[in-house]
């Protein structure tokens, strides 16, 4: 076998099978509905009733979607290609107080449980108790750190039982609603720990004898079915190790090969923090690492995630976005973002047809030369184009059924639209917190006390404020020189305040531990008053320390003075936790009655503002766009929506997050309560009320590209292609009830860049708008052909790619908006 690779390629993979191993045939059968499933496993895949079957599996985490939105989400990745949806259990989220237990709204497991059961689809539980997940303290409940001697994920015995505790707890209530597959129900897997090995080495020995005990109380339990844990190459007993990363087949090595190959986290992009870039993760890399993990012997793979959602409230992690991988094949308003959905649905199903060869098809492998490998032999001397960086699956060793950098599923870009009900009653009332003094705080010591042990996870908020005198020889004899406070902090933020005047902010960032206030200040004879607000952006949610991880402020001194610096560290100092808002729940129609509201003046700190607004028509999602604001809290109808901070820019000059989604189950049709908390200085009048929309579609295909053969039949033990067709073509569908009204780009060549920003190349060929508009304006769904004569262009031209790529716009029938 030889092949055919272009002079610039680095790195291929060529992946094949026998023919008669790769005949096409139904995926394996399950049922939900009948008592005692039995799963099973061996080295070489889970069993379900002893039958193999291959997992595709996506992670939808039930407290960051609303409960009315999921049926949609599973219905559209059971569309997706998938048969098992991946959750954490958050412990925080359903023991917020001792022996205290909630499973209302959005943390009721158990009916989205049943939501998953009532599509014939698979679950995977992981309830931890520990599970990062860019949660908030890692769902670990911050009553935990105030048990005596308790060492969190180690041999330690006060945390050990609280931790078998919820453990029995959970299994007891899915058991008592039948959820696990031993009794009927969906749940396949469950997950005891997460990620261990990130923190084994901060309890040497004694991490051993934790896992030990961890996967024993897990299996003392009796579910039914097989408990993993994630991130290992080893675990102890039945548990079964599996992989977390973007490429497992590549980099992970299974050292207990008596158990299954599993994937419980593949990294559909990268979670983000505030100040962070975009972060992207192209559908053709996920897709060659789905297929190297599945050609050599994995059997289930877990996207993470397949919709992220939002974190609601104060949900998040430290300083993670509110918005929760927005990039996934589902964004965070649950539209699937193309080509992510669509690229990988097709692989899903291309896997499907052939599960045969890869349940119990032998593997083996090939080196072609260097970067080139094929998997199983069944080539005499064929020639194959295998781009970069790429798997390639054979039909009958000939045809390319599929190749993961291939990609011939449309695009899609997102597009906001302000809604009619923006300015409809834009008018904003405002009241400001009190900025507390030393002599009126109840909770006074002499140096600073720590954050979180005042705020107990109730708040992200403490005050800190201490009084000194000053004398006129202690003040600057120069009017040009101004004292400066000089504050040290652990924790997120801070505001400052002198004498009642704003002063100013700093900030920390995921990356920086610790940062330093400090601002000119006006300071006056006689007594002077310093209030400092700290902020949290949501507590640590990973590490061996996680217990001892302390925030708030230290080392305050005022420099500049004339008599020199001035240390306040032991000055005596007064605390306030939570805001007076905060308190009295000032976001609600019950709470805002509490206070006296005025008109709205822009750029004040530390301020409440509140309006009502109707719900835009149509059911496209809703948003904020708070590009208008700084930083602070959002609240719908009582609801926290999240924490914004747009002022924390990106390198790029750009807040991380800028828009914020309000699902619209927090809406009613009429006269909806919005309120949000200012800590710094914004313009509410600004802000947007939006729609969000994914009508701009897009198809970016080459005329090289291997045909797309969809249809095939058996003939004794080889392939027949009875629909094949040997050109490329680009389909383009608008959303259900929009029609192409525009077309915004269209051009064969060499063009370049993304959807949504597309350029003409140095090969374009005018024409093709023309050749695109009348095939396509006008109409629901489109198909054009990805040949150089129809559009005009001179395939000879030196640069060309021979590509086409075209951006149209739907939208809905006689409307102009």
């Amino acid at each position: 076998m030889t092949a055919r690779v272009a002079a610039a390629v680095a790195v291929a993979v060529l992946v094949a099978a026998a023919a008669a191993a790769l005949l096409p045939g139904a995926a394996a059968e399950w049922s939900l509905t009948k008592k005692g499933t039995v799963v099973s496993y061996d080295e070489r895949s889970l069993m379900i009733d002893g039958k193999r079957d291959l997992f595709f599996s996506g992670a939808i985490h039930y407290p960051r979607s609303p409960p009315e939105m999921w049926p949609k989400l599973i219905k559209l990745a059971k569309l997706g290609g998938l048969n098992t949806i991946e959750t954490y259990v958050f412990w925080n989220g359903h023991e917020p107080e001792p022996g205290k237990y909630y499973f209302e709204g959005r943390f009721d497991l158990i009916k989205f449980l049943k939501v998953i059961r009532d599509n014939d689809m698979y679950a995977i539980v992981r309830i931890g108790p520990f599970i990062q997940a860019e949660w908030n303290h890692g769902g670990l409940p911050y009553w935990l750190r105030e048990i005596g001697h308790i060492i969190f994920r180690a041999n330690n015995e006060p945390f050990k039982r609280e931790m078998e505790k919820f453990v029995r707890f959970i299994v007891q209530k899915l058991k008592d609603a039948e959820m696990f597959a031993s009794q009927g129900g969906p749940i396949i897997l469950a997950q005891i720990e997460n990620e261990y090995g990130n923190i084994k080495k901060d309890h040497a020995i004694e991490g051993d004898k934790y896992l030990e005990w961890a996967a024993q109380m897990a299996i003392s339990t009796a579910t039914g079915v097989p408990w993993i844990m994630c991130k290992q190459s080893s675990a102890p007993g039945e548990v079964i190790p599996t992989c977390n990363g973007r490429h497992c087949g590549d980099t992970w090595t299974l050292r207990d090969k008596n158990k299954p190959r599993l994937w419980t986290e593949n990294w559909t992009a990268q979670f983000r923090t505030f100040g962070d870039q975009l972060a992207l993760r192209s559908a053709e890399d996920i897709a060659y690492s789905v297929l190297r993990f599945f050609a050599k012997g994995g059997t289930l793979v877990n996207y993470y995630m397949y919709h992220g959602g939002t974190n609601f409230g104060r949900t998040g992690a430290s300083y993670v976005l509110t918005g929760y991988y927005d990039e996934a094949p589902m964004d965070e308003y649950g539209m699937c973002k193309e080509p992510k959905f669509g690229h990988l649905r097709d692989l899903h199903n291309v896997i499907k047809s052939y599960h045969k060869a890869f349940l119990w098809g032998k593997q083996s492998f090939e080196i072609l030369g260097h970067g080139y490998e094929v998997g199983i032999n069944c080539f005499q001397g064929e020639k194959f184009y295998v781009p970069s960086r790429s798997v390639s699956i054979l039909a009958d060793c000939k045809n390319v059924v599929y190749n993961t950098k291939r990609v011939f599923v449309q695009h899609s870009e997102r597009s906001f639209h302000t809604s009619d009900e923006n300015n409809k009653n834009n008018k904003w009332e405002m009241y400001s917190e009190t900025i507390p003094k030393y002599r009126k705080t109840t909770l006074r010591t002499k140096e600073p006390m720590e954050q979180y042990n005042q705020t107990k996870d109730a708040s992200d908020y403490l005050w800190y404020t201490t009084s000194f005198r000053l004398e006129s020889d202690d003040l600057p004899f120069r009017r040009d020189i101004r004292p400066v406070v000089q504050v040290k902090s652990t924790a997120h933020a801070v505001i400052g305040f002198s004498n009642d005047a704003f002063v100013g902010t700093a900030r920390g960032s995921k990356r920086d531990k610790s940062f330093v206030f400090e601002k000119p200040i006006d300071l006056k004879i006689g007594v002077n008053h310093i209030a400092l607000l700290s902020s949290s952006m949501g507590m640590k949610d990973s590490g061996g320390e996680l217990v001892e991880v302390k925030g708030g402020i230290q080392d305050c001194t005022v420099l500049g003075l004339n008599t020199g610096t001035l240390d306040l560290q032991g000055n005596g100092w007064g605390h306030k936790a939570k805001l007076e808002g905060e308190d009295k729940e000032i976001y609600t129609e019950k709470g805002m009655a509490k206070f006296q509201w005025k008109p709205a003046e822009n750029d004040l700190p530390i301020t409440w503002y509140k309006r009502y607004f109707d719900e835009p028509d149509g059911d496209d999602p809703v948003v904020l766009d708070m590009s208008s604001m700084s930083k602070g809290m959002i609240f719908v109808n009582g609801e926290g929506v999240g924490r914004y901070w747009t002022s924390f820019k990106t390198l790029a000059g750009q807040p991380s997050q800028a828009v914020y989604h309000i699902p619209r189950p927090f809406l009613k049709p009429k006269g909806n309560l919005l309120v949000i908390f200012e800590e710094e200085l914004g313009k509410p009048d600004g802000i947007l009320i939006q729609t969000v929309r994914r009508d701009d579609i897009c198809v970016l295909i080459s005329e090289h590209n291997p045909a797309q053969i969809k249809t095939w039949e058996k003939d004794g033990n080889q392939i027949k292609l009875i629909a094949e067709d040997h050109s490329a073509r680009g389909t383009l569908t608008c959303p259900p009830s929009r029609t192409i009204q525009e077309v915004v780009f269209a051009s064969f060549g060499n063009p370049e860049g993304p959807c949504g920003n597309f350029t003409a190349g140095t090969c374009h060929t005018p024409g093709a708008k023309a050749v695109v508009e009348k095939e396509c304006l006008g109409k629901e769904s489109c198909v054009l052909p990805v040949v150089h004569s129809v559009y005009g262009a001179d395939i000879n031209c030196p640069a060309t790619t021979a590509t086409l790529a075209v951006q149209v716009r739907c939208k809905r029938s006689g409307k102009k908006k």
